[in-house]
């Protein structure tokens, strides 16, 4: 199972986006396939200062995939390679 990590923070319009984005792209593969977890920056001193000039961030399996714009073909396509890993 692939995971997929969302990072963002309270009204934040790109992560609105972005996990529109995620649900939508999810949604069309199977069940199982990729665990979606969103955590916020607002909640987690480190994340913040890690990623609070970078939110929204993507990250799948750990490594980042992409920050402020998330583009659902970009991401379809690293899930299908993670898939066939």
């Amino acid at each position: 199972m692939t995971a997929l990590t969302l990072i963002s923070k309270p009204d934040c319009h790109l992560c609105d986006v972005a996990r529109e984005i995620v649900d939508t792209v999810v949604a069309d593969l199977p069940e199982g396939q990729v665990e979606v977890r969103e955590l916020s920056i607002a909640d987690d001193a480190e994340l913040y200062s890690r990623w609070w000039e970078k939110i929204p961030v993507v990250l799948i399996d750990g490594d980042l995939h992409a920050h402020w714009r998330l583009s659902a073909d970009r991401l379809r396509a690293a899930l299908a390679e993670k898939d066939r890993a």
